[in-house]
């Protein structure tokens, strides 16, 4: 199993792309700007996307890959593509997206019988189950707090193990403190965590109130998670990751802090990392 960063910045500049990720070749998790990288074969064998919340920065790739990949997937007899999210994003994408005057409606188009894309809700703590070449893919729905309804998501690792024993890639979505979130990762085995840290300590008012994270939150956050995990710093806006990640790098932490950069990719295997002394 693969995950490949396509991008993870809090907004767009040269060299910059907003939040996406690519699990092995047909699954989106968040689709911001850097998955208009991909060549249009792999956009065409995309099958899921799934959406952590509403906002342009996370979802504004759905429209134009619908258009993108439309018919040559209906040549192949491809089905639509599933877009997995809460029943309010979904209301969100279908009433300021895919409304006719923002762009066409592809739950309808090319026809309502045979759509571009079909719209799936979850629900917070569901763990869906995709089936894919090399195995299912099974990503359990966690809890974020933001403006809009969110979530986030956590990708079993394959041959990890059972239960207690299953190992995952975690990724918070955008989300302030969030003490339900952390209450579910102290029951996991979390081989790596992306999570953001949208302002500089400067800033940390503006993170309340957005609800997002400022170093200064992010370390109080992280004392919740017992071990030694990687945790990959994601959702800074260009020209202040320096700043950013110096503060972060100051934080008292057992946990090994990098900044996440895109055209990363997490090789994901069954290894159980250590936790509390392992």
């Amino acid at each position: 199993m693969k995950i490949r960063v396509l991008g993870c910045s809090g907004a767009i500049a040269a060299g910059y792309k907003t939040t996406a990720f690519l699990l092995d070749d047909d699954v989106l998790i968040d689709a911001g700007t850097g998955v208009g990288d991909l060549p249009l074969e792999a956009l065409a064998a995309i099958d899921h996307i799934l959406i952590s919340h509403s906002h342009l920065d996370h979802v504004l790739s759905i429209a134009l890959l619908a258009d993108a990949v439309m018919r040559l997937r209906q040549q192949r007899g491809r089905p639509p593509i599933q877009v997995h999210g809460l029943a309010q994003t979904l209301d969100a994408l279908r009433q300021h997206v895919f409304n006719g005057i923002i762009w066409p409606d592809f739950t309808r188009l090319p026809s309502p019988e045979a759509p571009a894309l079909q719209l799936m809700p979850f629900e917070t703590g569901e763990v869906l189950r995709l089936p894919g070449a090399q195995g299912e893919r099974c990503i359990e729905v966690l809890s974020a707090l933001h403006t809009v309804p969110a979530v986030g998501f956590a990708v079993q690792l394959p041959d990890g193990g059972f239960g207690d024993a299953a190992a995952f890639w975690v990724y918070t979505g955008d989300t302030g403190p969030n003490p339900a979130l952390w209450e579910r990762l102290r029951s996991m085995q979390v081989a790596h965590l992306v999570i953001e840290t949208a302002f500089g300590d400067d800033e940390c008012q503006l993170a309340r109130i957005s609800r997002h994270l400022c170093p200064r939150m992010l370390g109080e956050e992280l004392t919740h998670l017992p071990g030694r995990i990687q945790v990959h710093i994601t959702h800074i806006k260009p020209g202040e990751v320096d700043a950013v990640m110096t503060e972060v790098a100051a934080l008292s932490t057992s946990h090994e802090l990098r900044a996440l950069q895109a055209g990363y990719s997490f090789e994901l295997a069954g290894h159980i990392p250590g936790r509390g002394g392992d």
